[in-house]
């Protein structure tokens, strides 16, 4: 039974919430604060639930450690309903984000996009998606069955992408795992030449990218 963790210091929406899920075949645990929410995270969950605004603090700061440290996708579920909210939020690595009120079945239906999207496809070893497959082991890409020569930093992008397939990764982290610093130590345009090379040796129409996609404003993101 899939494991979800509904972080809301409302307890009417929190309960509700949980009785719903419950009803949808989930076991979810509710708490009501950061520190709860700490405490939860020593036990393993599927999915997290995430108000932004927290009795003692922002769930944007939570959902950004959850990002680093553990492949745990992260669904905002907050009054903060803005264009500039949402791009926050998408910022600090959540996977969905749903502006109160909203609808339970949507709600619902977005839980099973994400986990659906978190678990297809990904192993420690192998990785297949559409024409493309992946071995880890031996840092193979195929296209289509057709061997693809990467680049060392090209193969690590890649690899960092489909490692977090269904987030949004942005600008800053990408640099970050990959040239080891900030965008204020590199050429602004570095990352950008990379995935060109990168969708030109992978992609059918490297005009209209399958696998690579780009989230404007934001960063990058693998498959659909």
């Amino acid at each position: 039974m899939q494991r979800i963790l509904i972080v809301e210091d409302d307890i009417i929406i929190c309960g509700g919430v949980k009785i719903f899920l419950e009803s949808k075949g989930y076991k979810a645990d509710c708490v009501y604060s950061l520190a709860q929410a700490e405490r939860a995270l020593a036990s393993s969950y599927s999915l997290i639930i995430l108000d932004i605004n927290l009795p003692d603090g922002s769930g944007l700061d939570l959902c950004s450690r959850i990002h680093k440290e553990r492949h745990v996708p992260v669904i905002f579920l907050s009054a903060d309903d803005t264009d500039e909210d949402m791009i926050r939020g998408f910022k600090a690595g959540c996977d969905d984000y749903i502006a109160k009120p909203f609808s339970t079945e949507l709600l619902n239906q977005r839980i099973m996009a994400v986990l659906r999207r978190t678990e297809q496809g990904i192993n420690n070893d192998l990785f297949q998606y559409k024409d493309m497959s992946v071995d880890f082991d031996k840092m193979q890409v195929l296209v289509n069955n057709n061997l693809v020569k990467l680049s060392v930093t090209e193969y690590k992008l890649l690899e960092l992408l489909i490692k977090n397939k269904g987030q949004v990764m942005t600008r800053e982290t990408i640099i970050e795992r990959i040239w080891g610093c900030d965008e204020s130590f590199i050429d602004g345009n570095t990352l950008n030449v990379h995935v060109r090379r990168l969708r030109q040796k992978l992609e059918p129409d490297d005009k209209d990218p399958q696998y690579i996609r780009t989230v404007f404003g934001i960063g990058y993101t693998y498959g659909d």
